[in-house]
């Protein structure tokens, strides 16, 4: 804890002398990882930055719930790409270790099917190959391999030139694949889907499952996503990571940091507009009426909430409104249960027995799957192989099942009668894979579509921002800038796309085209709104 202290200390000083030379204000709406990102790096180069959070505390879709007692992760639960927060809070004077602790599983997740198979892929690849050979046999190992290869050079190639990037084009990319790794280029085919691709690699239908299952992490169906997807599988070999206390602690890290580089925090601070002043960003209106003066905003609301006019309908044409339709929402029902059956690992998926039917269900029929696959995040578990009971086998355990589900929860509304027989399914499921939840059923909170609009307004309950279905979906994701000079864009529904790293790259890239920006404006004069107050 000292050092913690000494660290927040010297920020302060640091950030105190920098600011003092041409201070430059900028607010940063939303406190989701992508918001204390940008709040970070702006702040660590010497801006004086405000924070707005219309909640009451940090994390954006990182959040808990309380079940019977128990703080349940009620959103993302895998950490992945840790380096992009070791280089966040170096970058910022200080050390990620000093503020959370974090442990890398040895089991990336434990995958059940309704035959009794049962396969754990490990953070070490060789184990991984072996696994699958007693599984499915040594071809099968074999196509692993490949894949894993395959995966390992892909994102070697789009981490520094896609994903660590601002927004790319799809021509620069493709040459730069076809002239650092044409191997890649040609194994992965781009224009491809994932699902065909994997038949490239596997002939056991389960492993495509498996594998095709990495399209849900950018919210899209196996069928229509991209093949470069399969870099997930690097992203995973190279490190899933818990985080002690649960994904929240990561976002109070990030907070903490923010403010010892004087980043000033305002939760229950709805924004109600964005204000213009001279053709650019002014400041900011609240929902109380106070009005804040900016010389730039980092909005990280989804971008459809520019679109649709939320903020002022002069931002409705700020960015390219959405033709390619919505990622995946969810059902998320925490709880508190006495797992029965197989032993978990903290990440487990029971797949359904029709892959194509179930994702046919929510963007063809838009409704929810009549047999759902189901991930589990048993968050009482380690991820290590011999998991076993829990350690006090009387006590509950604290668990988050994910089924999948159409963003439609601003047309549709979702009866109690609709999300019952969605449990019902959810367990009949896992009861077929082997698995039951004891004492689930009065012990357990249900966030739906409608839920998730709510929290995220014009998303429909989206959680991954656009639809990711197509090679060129990648490439129609909103940039950082806008048409609007001073504002700029940061979270999932924007490049590089969704998911915690993801995000805070996004904060990030949203920040050094700010300060870019700032820059090659050899005279500025902030501009003032009447009656504004600084964000200081």
């Amino acid at each position: 804890m000292a050092s913690v202290t000494a660290s927040i200390d010297e920020n302060r000083r640091r950030s105190q002398r920098v600011t003092g030379r041409g201070e430059h204000r900028v607010a940063v709406v939303g406190a989701g990882v992508a918001g204390l990102a940008a709040a970070i790096q702006l702040a660590s180069q010497g801006a004086s930055v405000t924070l707005f959070e219309r909640g009451p505390h940090p994390g954006g879709k990182i959040r808990q719930v309380e079940v019977a007692g128990h703080a349940v992760d009620a959103g993302p639960t895998v950490l992945t790409m840790r380096w992009v927060f070791e280089r966040l809070f170096e970058e910022a004077g200080s050390q990620l270790d000093d503020f959370v602790e974090t442990h890398r599983a040895e089991v990336l997740c434990r995958h059940a099917w309704q035959d009794g198979s049962r396969l754990d892929l490990f953070a070490d690849r060789e184990r991984s190959i072996e696994a699958i050979g007693q599984f499915a046999g040594a071809q099968e190992a074999l196509g692993y391999r490949r894949f894993a290869e395959t995966s390992e050079r892909l994102y070697r190639v789009l981490e520094p030139t896609f994903i660590d990037a601002s927004k790319p084009s799809a021509i620069v990319l493709a040459g730069r694949m076809g002239r650092v790794d044409p191997a890649s280029l040609l194994l992965t085919n781009p224009a491809g889907s994932l699902w065909r691709t994997l038949q490239n690699y596997f002939a056991d239908p389960r492993l495509q499952q498996l594998f095709g299952r990495y399209a849900t992490y950018s919210g899209a169906s196996p069928f229509q996503a991209s093949a470069t997807l399969m870099l997930i599988a690097h992203v995973e070999e190279a490190g899933v990571w818990t985080v002690r206390g649960g994904m929240i602690e990561l976002a109070r890290a990030l907070e903490r940091l923010a403010r010892s580089l004087g980043v000033g925090m305002n939760y229950r601070s709805g924004v109600k507009s964005l204000e213009l002043s001279g053709g650019r960003i002014g400041g900011l209106r609240l929902d109380t009426g106070e009005m804040h003066g900016a010389d730039a905003i980092v909005l990280t609301a989804d971008c459809e909430a520019l679109t649709e006019g939320l903020f002022g309908s002069c931002f409705k044409t700020a960015v390219r409104r959405n033709t390619s339709g919505r990622s995946l929402s969810a059902i998320a029902t925490a709880l508190a249960c006495k797992p029965e059956g197989w032993p978990l690992t903290r990440h487990n998926v029971c797949f359904s027995n029709d892959y194509q039917a179930e994702f046919d269900d929510i963007f063809k029929r838009g409704r929810l799957p009549r047999e759902p696959t189901v991930y589990i995040c048993a968050q009482d578990r380690p991820g290590h192989p011999e998991t076993g009971a829990n350690p006090d086998s009387n006590s509950l355990e604290r668990a988050l099942l994910l089924v999948n589900a159409p963003a439609d929860g601003d047309r549709h509304q979702y009866k109690a009668t609709e999300i019952d027989r969605c449990w019902d399914r959810t367990l009949a499921v896992l009861q077929r894979c082997g698995l039951t939840l004891a004492a689930s059923g009065p012990t357990r909170h249900t966030t739906t579509p409608n839920n998730f609009h709510d929290l995220f307004p014009a998303t429909g309950g989206a959680l991954y921002g656009r639809s990711s279905h197509g090679w060129t979906a990648a490439f129609q994701r909103p940039g950082n800038r806008t048409t609007i000079p001073g504002l700029y864009l940061a979270g999932g529904s924007v490049h590089p796309g969704a998911g915690v790293p993801m995000a805070a790259l996004s904060g990030r890239q949203a920040a050094a085209n700010l300060l870019a920006d700032r820059a090659s404006i050899r005279r500025y004069h902030p501009a003032a709104i009447s009656g504004g107050t600084s964000t200081r």
